[in-house]
């Protein structure tokens, strides 16, 4: 194979490589459907509180508020705690609460956060 050639493919095998690693961070933690509504709530009060996640966006009329389920609100609180604190050392875990998951959850005016390294 000439030089040329070679170089494209190069770059070519260099650029996907480099789309596939970019989706890679695309990470969303959301409430785990099969867990119970109280350990749902007890995960969520714990990020709302001394976990530090904002929870302001879950409040009525505020934009994350609808649809009103613990199930949705959690999602929101997982998320939000998971995006703030993932670079220093926070996880998705909640007591087998929530799970990852790369299909954005933002809904309608609800916008999930996502932070990139």
């Amino acid at each position: 194979m000439n030089s040329p050639m070679l170089k494209i493919l190069i770059a070519l095998l260099l650029l996907t490589l480099s789309f596939q690693a970019y989706g890679q961070f695309e990470e969303w933690c959301i409430a785990d459907e099969q867990t119970p509504d109280e350990e749902l709530q007890r995960a969520m009060d714990w990020a709302c509180g001394k976990g530090g996640a904002d929870c302001s966006k879950i409040e009525v009329n505020q934009p994350c508020y609808l649809p009103n389920t613990l199930k949705d609100h959690a999602s929101y609180v997982f998320n939000n705690y998971y995006q703030r604190f993932k670079h220093k050392g926070g996880s998705c875990y909640f007591n087998s609460a929530a799970i990852t998951t790369d299909v954005d959850p933002s809904h309608g005016s609800c916008k999930y956060e996502l932070l990139l390294p």
